[in-house]
């Protein structure tokens, strides 16, 4: 039986660990192509030996999201590589918390560069492709933290400003069969969580029960849950779903 993405194409941003690994593995097991670009080349490299070693078709590069000529660059080439570009999952992440007053410049800059220019710079790149073929889906991560997080005032102000763009993105491209939907994760277990309890100076073991006790389904999410919300968004069938955020959070959140 042929998968969900059968002659499919995704795009993955910071797809090499964590969230962006686990939508990578969903899409390369339903059939689709994927390519992945990271500015993590050790990991990214891992990451492609590792799907190669399964069968599947992957395309890598190491490209950082913020530059605009590398994701241009990198998208054409999985263009070329793979003949189209049908899925474009915003997922490159980074973390710079602090509160308020101890936030530099610095770590401000960081986080929206990354959120929001890499998401801009990445919508921007394939959506040329996507309205030439009538077709194509936008995803964009977001967070929980989108809705106010102690100590983020800059990664909950990119997530926020990521379901603008997405909500801006679905009136704007929809007429040329191009939907654009965002994926809000909760308490997920990743390497990112794992540098959050490291910066509080607890364990990570320590920072997933407290975590758990306060989501209603009663257990940590893991990277294949969002990736399952991704897919949802990715799926042909979803063409009538624009503009959405779906929050997987175990719980209520909006």
């Amino acid at each position: 039986m042929a998968g969900r993405f059968e002659g499919r194409v995704a795009f993955v941003t910071g797809g090499s660990r964590g969230i962006g690994k686990g939508i990578v593995q969903l899409f390369a097991e339903e059939g689709a192509k994927v390519a992945i670009i990271d500015v993590n080349e050790e990991a990214l490299s891992e990451t492609a030996n590792e799907f190669k070693d399964k069968g599947y078709e992957i395309f890598t590069k190491v490209a950082n999201v913020v530059n605009s000529e590398q994701v241009d660059a990198a998208v054409k080439e999985a263009h070329d590589a793979f003949g189209s570009i049908d899925i474009l999952v915003n997922n490159a992440g980074v973390i710079r918390d602090n509160l308020l007053f101890k936030m530099t410049e610095s770590d401000w800059n960081t986080v929206m560069d990354v959120h929001l220019k890499g998401s801009f710079n990445a919508a921007k790149a394939v959506q040329q492709y996507m309205v030439e073929q009538k077709y194509g889906r936008i995803i964009n991560i977001s967070s929980t933290s989108a809705l106010g997080n102690r100590g983020q005032a800059n990664y909950a102000t990119a997530k926020a400003g990521l379901q603008g763009f997405t909500k801006t993105l679905a009136i704007e491209l929809g007429k040329f069969g191009i939907t654009a939907n965002s994926v809000a994760p909760g308490f997920i277990e990743t390497e990112m969580t794992k540098e959050t309890a490291a910066r509080i100076g607890i364990s990570f073991d320590q920072l997933i029960a407290a975590s758990v006790a306060n989501i209603p389904v009663g257990r940590s999410g893991k990277p294949e849950d969002i990736a399952n919300a991704v897919a949802f968004f990715a799926d042909e069938k979803s063409s009538f779903v624009n503009g959405q955020v779906i929050y997987v959070a175990g719980g209520p959140k909006n």
